[in-house]
């Protein structure tokens, strides 16, 4: 499974502006509403907040990965947001997250959810992957890095 198979790529931003942690879930979830035409935007920020309520889904070295299951889609989709200032995401290490992978997969599935998360977390684990994604200027210089790293076996 590569993250070009479920990362929306209208879902992408370089320059989120919300400074705490449920306005950037609000942020990411406006910016997938849009790009895949998801209805139910009140209830992704619902479940993702819900999901958070039992541990931070920012897991370290600056990255987190708030996700949920939602009956709103259909297939697994995620969105990319990256901080320039940095957000309090409640991480494990307590540093500050600015690279955000927001990802909803459908009620019934669990298997691609899992996966999706175990290919981010990997891609993630490469302090170089995470450098060049934090000094990204913009959308496009972010999908291709995102689409070079995923090229690459894991």
């Amino acid at each position: 499974m590569k993250i070009m198979d479920f990362l929306n790529k209208k879902a992408v931003t370089a320059n989120l502006k919300a400074t705490d942690k449920e306005g950037v879930i609000r942020e990411l979830v406006d910016i997938l509403a849009k790009a895949a035409d998801i209805k139910n935007k009140e209830d992704l920020v619902k479940a993702l907040m819900a999901r958070e309520s039992l541990g931070s889904t920012g897991i370290g070295q600056n990255i987190g990965i708030p996700h949920a299951k939602s009956q709103g889609v259909k297939e697994l989709v995620a969105a990319f947001g990256l901080s320039k200032k940095g957000v309090n995401f409640d991480s494990l290490d307590g540093d500050p997250v600015y690279i955000f992978f927001l990802l909803i997969a459908p009620e019934e599935s669990a298997g691609p959810h899992l996966k999706a998360l175990a290919r981010i977390s990997r891609m993630l684990k490469d302090k170089y992957f995470r450098e060049m994604l934090m000094k990204s200027g913009d959308e496009k210089e972010i999908l291709r890095i995102i689409q070079e790293e995923d090229s690459k076996k894991y």
